[in-house]
């Protein structure tokens, strides 16, 4: 919800850690030296038709079918320890 317009906001890891980054138009975590592990699209048109202007709600909903079997297959692959 933080990220303000249209947008992505990205889960991304570096070789140090994990973050969330919010970008706009094209901008990409590659951008600033992240790998994406999972994306959500915050432009309207992805939500528009189904929710109109609840945005909130599209995310609850997105938050419902994250395929985390495949985010973490993206984190292995780069083999990194995570300090938490």
């Amino acid at each position: 919800m933080a990220n303000f317009g249209s947008g992505w906001t990205w889960l991304a890891q570096n070789k140090e850690d994990i973050a969330i980054l919010n970008t706009s138009n094209a901008g990409n975590p590659f951008t600033y030296g992240y790998k994406p592990l999972l994306t959500v699209d915050v432009w309207e048109h992805a939500y528009y038709i189904d929710y109109r202007n609840a945005r909130a709600t599209y995310l609850q909903n997105f938050s419902g079918i994250i395929n985390w079997d495949f985010v973490s297959q993206n984190l292995a692959a780069e083999k990194i320890t995570l300090k938490l």
